[in-house]
């Protein structure tokens, strides 16, 4: 995914569209009883932009047409996810049959509010069991409350980046792998210079474009809801040893005002000066689409990726991490849905086309198969993230109703623990939980 594209699925997930929900309720009466075998034309809108992630999705699709020859596919590019849901709530020929999104948070939405369709019936139907074709986060973020209304198109796995010569010369000989060596590592390779910094072992704060709340929990395997569907982030221990341990470790590194005026000296996150290229920070938490952008930036020191620490009680955890990605599902208004279908498995399940994909536009592949193929082009530092997707205690942010409203709800608390606003824990995480559960009782149809 390029740089444009990452930033505006950033921007996505931190508000919930609640266009969809109050305009589409209810399941769709559209049944799937179109001919795929005759000559039809299906539209599909997508988000993709950039010249490089274009030809690869035409290069899909010409794959596709070429196996499918009574299938033509009319694609709509650069489309955001607020045109989706326009397309999808009013119809009409020009409307998309099939749509694709970077925003994971959204997939509650869309099942919830029966816009998109369930596969569930097309998997079965074509002897595609999900659990052995994908990996568990992958199907956790393309499904709510058992309506699988999305499959994943290739993914994005979180890691640890650092820089091999601040390591070398702070004399650590290896990357952290449980949460007090990366502590002791951060304070190690942070340098002081006046009431600045001359090199910060790691920007914790959550502001710090990738280091959120969502993204650090995940080292700690939590469970945002419990079997009711009732917010649990005060009660589930993982939110506060992780609270806990980013407390101790902005404290350590000099403090939030230190920290934060330092953070404001950087450059953008998807750009050239990124604090992990300039040296600035001598680790940081990023997900694949990195190594790319080192590259193009011209970074001078070598770069190591590991999978980010894991609490010290969970050690034999270690090479887990936060999954994402890009989901695709079907209108459930479309009368072409069989044929849509046929696109659909295309693009998620073959296995070269899958492989293909992620070699041209530097994603994750999406399913086990493609994970392990000898056709991925994968160096050692690229690896690891496939190892980060295959690892059986990765996990991701679960679906909700209100798309990420409760991961803002989180993260707003989370501003204010950091910087001594709120100083009470515990309280804070039950007004979280609170408003949580508010807002999906609203929200649900």
């Amino acid at each position: 995914m390029s740089a444009l594209s990452r930033a505006c699925a950033a921007l996505a997930a931190a508000a919930s569209i609640s266009l969809l929900v109050s305009a589409c309720t209810g399941q769709s009466t559209t049944q799937a009883d179109d001919d795929p075998n005759k000559p039809v034309t299906i539209n599909f809108w997508h988000g993709w932009s950039a010249p490089d992630e274009l030809k690869a999705i035409n290069d899909d699709i010409a794959g596709f047409e070429k196996t499918h020859p009574a299938i033509h596919v009319h694609a709509v590019s650069n489309v955001t996810d607020d045109k989706i849901n326009q397309g999808l709530r009013t119809g009409g020929s020009d409307a998309p049959d099939v749509v694709s999104s970077f925003t994971t948070d959204n997939v509650g939405e869309f099942c919830s509010s029966g816009a998109l369709t369930d596969l569930g019936p097309f998997l079965e139907r074509s002897g595609i069991d999900p659990a052995a074709t994908f990996p568990k986060p992958m199907l956790d973020y393309t499904q709510y409350k058992g309506t699988r209304c999305t499959l994943p198109l290739l993914g994005d796995a979180y890691g640890l980046y650092y820089n091999k010569n601040a390591f070398k010369a702070a004399g650590i000989a290896s990357p952290p792998r449980t949460m007090s060596q990366f502590t002791a590592d951060a304070v190690k390779l942070t340098k002081p210079q006046g009431d600045s910094y001359a090199q910060l072992g790691f920007m914790p704060d959550f502001h710090g474009y990738e280091s959120t709340p969502g993204h650090l929990a995940a080292q700690w395997s939590p469970t945002y809801f419990n079997a009711q569907g009732k917010a649990q982030m005060a009660t589930d221990p993982a939110f506060t040893a992780m609270f806990t341990w980013q407390k101790n470790l902005v404290n350590a590194l000099g403090g939030f005002t230190e920290l934060e005026r330092y953070r404001n000296t950087f450059g953008d996150e998807f750009g050239p000066k990124n604090p992990f290229h300039t040296g600035q920070v001598a680790m940081a938490i990023d997900g694949e689409w990195r190594l790319g952008m080192a590259k193009d930036a011209g970074v001078s020191f070598p770069i190591g990726v590991a999978p980010m620490p894991v609490p010290d009680d969970q050690a034999s955890s270690y090479g887990k991490g936060y999954l994402s990605g890009t989901i695709i599902g079907i209108s459930a208004y479309s009368a072409k849905q069989n044929a849509a279908w046929e696109f659909v498995k295309y693009l998620t399940t073959h296995t070269d086309a899958v492989v293909n994909f992620a070699n041209e536009i530097h994603n994750v592949p999406s399913t086990f198969a493609a994970l392990k193929s000898p056709k991925l082009q994968a160096d050692d530092n690229f690896r690891t993230f496939l190892s980060i997707a295959l690892n059986p205690a990765s996990n991701t942010t679960p679906s909700s109703p209100n798309g990420g409203q409760y991961q803002v709800t989180l993260q707003d608390f989370a501003y204010a623990y950091e910087s001594g606003k709120a100083t009470d824990l515990k309280a804070g995480l039950d007004r979280v939980d609170q408003q949580v559960d508010r807002d999906i009782a609203q929200a649900t149809p």
